[in-house]
């Protein structure tokens, strides 16, 4: 229905664009005299009938076609910008208006022009070009641009008087970090925190309090045992630690779990997540939330050791192929010694072969040094 009446509107419009062409054509009469026509009265009602109904018509008919051109315009544009920044779309609009306006005063010139469409040709052109340029510019420059605006505020601060203090920064205006469950009962956090690694604030949704809780009263001895670590290391945080740490009331009684309300909150906060959880890492990521992971972070500060290097390892138990033997470095990265098996409970030198990387961490393989 609403289809239909959109329909008969662009018809209307066509009518209202034949009508305007029809009254341009005799508000000038030069351009038929120039195709050596007269204009006679019965020519006139002849001329807007005529361009009444074709447009009317042609807006009709072509509607269909042109509301598909639009839905697949539409498309390609949405398709375009899920990936464009903010920052590009706040610098090409300010481009586009400065590009406009710089247009809107150069063709004040080329109002001049005797020849009517001449100057109205002309116009267009340099409002087209100019919005082009300005829109594309800046977002082609933007490195530039940003580099420019960091270095005046680097040459501001600069010229602070001896004595005066600088503008202190605004509290808050740091990104928010939120904890998971499984990030505060890890305790890693607290060290990490203690590092100065990581600003704040420290953000606790208040359903991941209560789930904590579920899991410190569970009849559960080992649950309960890890509840009430979680609890005490978010106690260690507040009191032995400078960082601003938030408690936030906000809760989605739409969503059940624990994961779901996190990773809304990470949207509407334009916060980072907090965890050691893989799942929610996966989830949090496709759905534009960042996330900071601390065994990711772990993996990615345990020391490097290269193929070729020599190690001293202490071999505990054998490995799942026929011959080898497992080691661990102090960090808990696994060793993988092939036919090292008959050095099981000594301490033995071997040289790295390989390192493999994965999500769940390092794991090196070695041979025993001959």
């Amino acid at each position: 229905m609403i289809q239909k009446i959109l329909r008969v509107s662009f018809g209307i419009v066509g009518i209202l664009v034949g009508m305007a062409l029809a009254n341009v054509l005799v508000t000038n009469a030069w351009i038929l005299r120039s195709l050596k026509i007269d204009l006679t009265p019965e020519l006139e009602v002849i001329l807007y009938a005529a361009l009444i109904v074709l447009f009317g018509l042609i807006f009709f008919i072509l509607f269909p076609l042109m509301l598909k051109g639009v839905k697949k315009l539409s498309k390609v544009v949405e398709t375009s910008m899920e990936n464009v920044r903010l920052i590009d779309i706040g610098l090409g609009i300010g481009g586009l208006v400065i590009g406009l306006v710089i247009a809107m005063l150069i063709s004040f010139a080329f109002s001049q022009i005797p020849i009517p469409w001449i100057g109205g040709l002309l116009t267009i052109s340099i409002y087209i070009v100019l919005g082009y340029i300005g829109f594309s510019l800046p977002i082609k420059k933007r490195e530039d641009i940003l580099q420019a605006f960091q270095s005046a505020k680097r040459e501001k601060d600069a010229n602070v008087p001896v004595g005066q203090k600088r503008p202190a920064k605004k509290k808050g205006a740091a990104i928010p970090k939120l904890l998971d469950t499984s990030v505060i009962i890890d305790g890693r956090i607290f060290d990490i925190c203690k590092t100065g690694f990581i600003e704040g604030p420290l953000v606790i949704p208040v359903f991941v309090l209560n789930e904590l809780q579920l899991i410190s009263d569970s009849s559960d001895e080992l649950k309960r045992n890890r509840g009430r670590r979680g609890l005490d290391i978010l106690n260690k945080i507040q009191t032995d630690l400078e960082i601003e740490v938030q408690i936030t009331e906000e809760d989605f009684e739409d969503t059940h779990e624990v994961d779901s309300k996190l990773v809304k909150l990470g949207k509407s906060t334009k916060g980072k997540i907090l965890t050691n959880d893989y799942n929610l890492n996966k989830v949090a990521t496709v759905q534009g939330v960042d996330v900071l992971n601390i065994n990711e972070l772990a993996n990615a500060v345990k020391p490097i050791v290269l193929p070729g290097e020599e190690m001293k390892v202490l071999l505990v138990k054998g490995g799942k192929e026929n011959g080898q033997a497992v080691a661990y470095l102090d960090d808990g990265t696994m060793i993988v010694v092939e036919n090292g098996k008959k050095y099981i409970g000594t301490t033995t030198a071997v040289i790295v072969t390989s390192i493999l990387q994965t999500a769940a961490g390092r794991m090196i393989f070695a041979k025993p040094k001959k």
